[in-house]
């Protein structure tokens, strides 16, 4: 990864001329008017939505366009009013390869549409009859004589002409022939296109699958293989003993490895245990506190190994389907090499002395933050080297560490300079700010951000933010799921104990694509430093050995290797925005689904995945739950109280007969929910 290469090409709106003839309006997913590119994974299912109509009675109709990165434009998808009268259309494409994609929208009148809708009123009321059937014949036959017409299709027209033109047939035949029926479903289906006019053309970035799905798990690796000597104290462990530790990892199904940072630390306000501003002799530090006399960001800390040991592990969690992700993390201990070579780097105090960091009330002695104003270029080619050089042994993901504190033109210029570089390279943003921060870093080319998930907990909020995330928003901001991580433990998980564990992991691993856990959830550690949402006995300033042989820890890690197992085998949990909320009578227990059909996704197999999970950690909930059949890809049985749908409970294995409302018990000592395959009823799985 060396060289200097271009900026990253983005598709840019191109303007229309004027409105057009047919007015397309509200033309989405764009963000800023086509500033930034919506995002996809090849395969996804992308909604392109957009108000389309026209002056007077006509008919007006749509279609989306998807244009190939090399400016090929692939055949229309025709778009459905989802809401009649107020002219919104939505369709769907499906993009089949990574890379710079763009769409755009036409709009057209639809005569065949306009004409039934005004036969339908006048032949009825007697008005110009003859004259509206040899309008409608027309129509019909100009429909009939088009070459692409499948010779079936045009019989059944030419038939329609033939009647539409009999005036020995009654009114009420004659408009049969041509406004009902076959003849109105083959002209919905393909229908005539007068005055095209086509929108501006929006971008769509394509990226590889990685920046949509996957299952994470955050390690600190210098506490895999660490042990306590009473003659020595705490020996820590090294990236070869973590390296032979993650095979458990990859045996519960994830293909993330997440390592905190792995360069030297600081001596100089060192902190000790639980965030004690004096370190006592043995006291590791905390790994966010980067740089020492052994070096910076470009250097691996010496009790760790070298990057021949790096290397070593980059390739032994590729065996066993790992991808490593690095924090990147841009500010510097005291010691740093930079604090002494770019001073200039830094923010100064009026008495000389170098700000530290500061997230009030919370302080950071032990860290300096860099000023991007002071010296940007060069602090923007040093980052780029660091970046470059982790590329360059393996690291495929970077997990930004506060973001949100960095200038936005900064990791634009990064994002999209490492893109031309790598293009498989990923950011995750680890930004719990604003929303319109945390929105505008995913515009600016941040590939996934983290959320406010892990504070979500009443029906409610879990509801509502469900649907927010599969929303409009989905198609630039991609979440990552984490019910903890080192620097959170919400009061939900302080209380709820264990069975709080159980749930938010079934919820976060169906929640959305991507989710995570941070290592020690197998144990349910849950017990707080006093006045805090952080773990007691943290692990950013104290190794942590841990026994993942209790009984609590095998079930754990086998409800995890499930939900994984889970994901793996049902691409509906694959998808973001395939999501639908069903009403529950109680309200501690909520139902969603994820459906994966062919009508949107057309060379994949229908999918649907049904969660149904008590929210409540405590005490065993009674509910009943009214089922959408059609979100679903069912249809409802005639009588309301037969079975409707056969349920597979994936995590227990029981499969059930459900009507339309069933009634479900869940216990939070057992499993808090149910994960079902749905299938019609009388299907095997």
């Amino acid at each position: 990864m060396t060289g200097t290469a271009p900026p990253t090409k983005r598709p840019r709106a191109a303007a229309a001329a004027g409105i057009g003839r047919i007015p397309i309006i509200e033309v989405g997913p764009v963000a800023e008017g086509g500033r930034w590119p919506a995002r996809a994974v090849p395969g996804e299912a992308v909604p392109i939505t957009a108000t389309v109509f026209m002056e007077g009675h006509g008919s007006a109709g749509a279609t989306a366009v998807l244009v190939s990165p090399d400016g090929k434009a692939l055949p229309g998808v025709q778009m459905t009013e989802t809401n009649r009268g107020l002219a919104l259309f939505e369709g769907r494409v499906v993009p089949d390869q990574v890379g710079e994609w763009s769409f755009y929208v036409e709009g057209w009148l639809d005569p065949y549409a306009t004409w039934r809708r005004d036969a339908l009123i006048k032949i009825p009321a007697g008005q110009d009859t003859e004259t509206v059937f040899e309008q409608g014949a027309q129509i019909v036959e100009q429909a009939a004589t088009r070459t692409n017409s499948p010779p079936e299709h045009q019989a059944v027209l030419e038939a329609a002409v033939v009647r539409l033109r009999d005036q020995n047939l009654g009114p009420e035949d004659r408009l049969a022939a041509g406004a009902q029926g076959t003849v109105a479903g083959l002209m919905a289906e393909s229908p005539l296109r007068e005055l095209v006019t086509k929108s501006a053309i929006y971008g769509l970035r394509v990226q590889r699958q990685r920046a949509l799905v996957g299952n994470w798990y955050e390690v600190f690796p210098r506490s895999i293989g660490a042990y306590f000597s009473p003659s020595d104290g705490w020996v820590s462990g090294t990236l070869r003993t973590c390296a032979d530790g993650i095979g458990r990892i990859a045996a519960m199904g994830f293909n993330v490895l997440y390592l905190t940072p792995v360069h030297p630390i600081g001596r100089t306000f060192r902190k000790g245990r639980n965030n004690a501003l004096k370190a006592l002799p043995g006291d590791p530090g905390s790994p966010y506190a980067i740089g020492s006399s052994a070096g910076g960001h470009d250097a691996i800390h010496p009790d760790l190994g070298t990057f021949e040991d790096f290397d070593y592990l980059v390739t032994r969690a590729r065996e066993l389907g790992l991808e490593v992700a690095l924090d990147l993390a841009l500010q510097c201990s005291p010691d740093h090499p930079w604090v002494t070579q770019h001073p200039e780097w830094f923010t100064h105090r009026p008495d000389g002395s170098i700000a530290y960091a500061e997230n009030p009330p919370k302080k950071y002695q032990d860290i300096y933050p860099l000023n991007f104003d002071n010296d940007p270029e060069g602090i923007y080619q040093e980052i780029l080297r660091i970046v470059r050089l982790w590329v360059d042994h393996g690291v495929t993901i970077f997990r930004v560490d506060n973001p949100h504190t960095k200038p936005l033109p900064f990791w634009e210029r990064l994002i999209a300079q490492v893109a031309q570089d790598a293009p498989d390279v990923i950011f995750l943003a680890e930004a719990f700010t604003r929303p319109p921060m945390m929105r505008t870093l995913a515009l600016v080319g941040f590939h996934q951000s983290y959320t406010y998930f892990a504070w979500r907990n009443t029906k409610e909020e879990v509801e509502e933010y469900l649907e927010e995330l599969a929303g409009p928003e989905g198609s630039f901001l991609r979440p990552s799921i984490w019910p903890t991580t080192h620097d959170i433990l919400t009061p939900y998980m302080q209380r709820g104990g264990f069975n709080a564990f159980k749930i938010r992991a079934i919820l976060a691993a169906t929640y959305a694509p991507t989710w995570g856990i941070y290592s020690g959830y197998e144990l349910a550690e849950n017990v707080a430093r006093p006045g805090s949402e952080e773990q007691l006995d943290n692990e950013k300033y104290e190794y942590k050995v841990r026994d993942y042989s209790s009984s609590r820890a095998v079930f754990m890690s086998g409800l995890l290797g499930q939900l994984n197992e889970i994901r793996a085998t049902h691409p509906a949990l694959h998808h973001l925005r395939n999501v639908t909320v069903h009403p529950t009578s109680d309200d501690s227990t909520i139902a969603f689904s994820r459906r994966l059909d062919p009508e949107h996704s057309p060379d994949c197999q229908a999918d649907t995945i049904l969660v149904v999970l008590s929210l409540d950690p405590s005490s065993v909930r009674e509910s009943f739950i009214q089922l959408d059949l059609k979100a679903l890809g069912l249809t409802a049985p005639a009588d309301s109280a037969a079975p409707a749908l056969r349920a597979h409970d994936l995590l227990s294995g029981d499969v059930y007969e459900w009507s339309a409302r069933p009634f479900v018990r869940l216990n939070p000592h057992a499993l808090p929910g149910h994960v079902i395959h749905v299938t019609p009823v009388g299907h095997g799985n």
